[in-house]
């Protein structure tokens, strides 16, 4: 049997079939969110830092900071929107599966933390420094989900905060005006945090690890070739030949034209991440008030 599954596999990476992990739906939010998110950090680092040069020139093109403050609000809308249909997406998930809440929010595949994330953290820190093997990576690796989970954090405490700015006579109708001050500050900080990470760490774990380095583009084209599927969800890849699936999730890779357009809006999102944070740095270091 085990050879049996051995050969189909063979013969599947010789016809350079690739592995589909995520839906059209996960592509298509993730697009929105990456839209919605450069958007916000634009518009919302260029209010906070409006004293520098790159700040004005940004609002400028933005049509001035007024303007600057319609395309942030926006550009919220729209993250929230796109927070509300990955939820609704997870129930009608859960129903089509047959799953209880329980398997779904604490189950194997869960995006939520567990036991085994702890045990793959240390593992790779292990592997880090040499004293041990790379750990068997399932669907989820331990710093996707710190990514996943970071989302709903920046959803509450961002958004919340944001709203509070945006309706300020609708809040302090029962809360006293002085929380404005609080939701500023919370408001600013936690944005500035989210940025940075975003372009920083998630950038480097996504995209710059020497497996993945200079870009993974699996988040846009939902695909991975077989063999690097092996290499890097050996556990997933495992269970699916185990339980004699993973024909089911195979599909042909995307024609050239569309994974040059993918690169294309890869590389510029990247561009724009980095240049913030220069943006920012510089602002922090020479012109911070």
């Amino acid at each position: 049997m085990e050879i049996t599954q051995t050969a189909k596999t063979d013969d599947i990476a010789k016809r350079e079939l690739q592995v589909v992990r995520f839906t059209r739906l996960n592509r298509t939010l993730h697009v929105f969110m990456i839209v919605s998110f450069i958007s916000l950090a634009l518009t919302g680092m260029s209010l906070k830092f409006s004293y520098t040069g790159w700040a004005v020139f940004l609002s400028r093109l933005f049509g001035g900071f007024e303007s600057a403050g319609y395309i942030h609000r926006f550009a919220a809308v729209v993250m929230v929107s796109v927070f509300i249909i990955h939820l609704v997406d997870l129930i009608r998930m859960r129903k089509k599966e047959a799953l209880t809440w329980k398997e779904l929010i604490l189950g194997e595949n869960s995006l939520l933390f567990n036991k085994k994330d702890l045990r793959d953290f240390i593992a790779s820190i292990k592997w880090f420094i040499g004293k041990g093997e790379r750990p068997e990576y399932g669907r989820w690796t331990y710093w996707e989900k710190f990514d996943y989970i970071a989302v709903f954090w920046g959803i509450f405490i961002i958004g919340f905060t944001g709203l509070t700015l945006w309706f300020p006579e609708f809040f302090t109708q029962f809360m006293p005006g002085s929380v404005l001050n609080v939701t500023t500050i919370i408001h600013s900080d936690e944005a500035l945090l989210a940025t940075g990470f975003i372009f920083t760490i998630h950038f480097f774990n996504t995209h710059l690890r020497p497996e993945k380095f200079p870009m993974d583009i699996v988040i846009f084209t939902g695909r991975i070739p077989l063999e690097e599927f092996k290499l890097d969800r050996p556990k997933e890849y495992k269970e699916l030949v185990e339980k004699g699936e993973l024909e089911k999730y195979l599909a042909e890779p995307y024609p050239e034209i569309v994974i040059k357009t993918i690169r294309i809006f890869g590389w510029t999102a990247l561009s724009i991440g980095f240049s913030i944070i220069l943006w920012i740095i510089y602002a922090m270091l020479f012109a911070y008030r």
